[in-house]
């Protein structure tokens, strides 16, 4: 007789994920992962705003503030050089939706991987669901920073004037 498996907690979270459509998107860059984790660590470089705090090792914390539209409160809680970066939000308001916290909670994840000689980027905004207020117009922020501002960064090396 064999026991059934028990799902851990991180388990049950990424099924739960997988249920809920979280927010995700990827592109691939002929840079190599070490160009691409510098350039993801350069916040800002290719997020329009605010950022006030180091953005680039692990237990860093970091504000980020769009005119009185958007605040977040980031924690850098994984890092694994070249291959993978994790924000925790800490906190949000987000003033253009009835719960102004939706962003709290949610994990930004940013995995890096060698697919031959090129390097994909795959980027999930954790917790951003289609059930969310915010998911539609947040989406669609995040395509263009990430698809466009953090690409050219990576690809131009050069900073984005937004």
């Amino acid at each position: 007789m064999t026991k059934a498996k028990t799902k851990s907690g991180k388990e049950k979270i990424m099924e739960q994920a997988l249920k809920e459509q979280n927010y995700t998107t990827s592109f691939i860059v002929d840079q190599t992962p070490e160009e691409v984790f510098a350039a993801i660590n350069n916040v800002r470089g290719w997020w329009e705003g605010e950022i006030e705090g180091n953005t680039d090792k692990l237990g860093d914390e970091f504000t980020y503030r769009y005119e009185d539209v958007h605040y977040s409160k980031q924690k850098l809680t994984e890092i694994i050089p070249n291959k993978k970066v994790v924000w925790l939000v800490l906190d949000a308001r987000l003033n253009f939706v009835k719960n102004k916290s939706e962003w709290k909670g949610t994990e930004i994840i940013f995995d890096i991987a060698k697919k031959g000689d090129k390097t994909e980027v795959r980027f999930t905004h954790l917790g951003l669901v289609p059930k969310y207020e915010c998911f539609h117009e947040c989406s669609n922020a995040w395509s263009s920073i990430i698809n466009d501002n953090l690409r050219n960064l990576i690809t131009t090396g050069k900073l984005q004037t937004i």
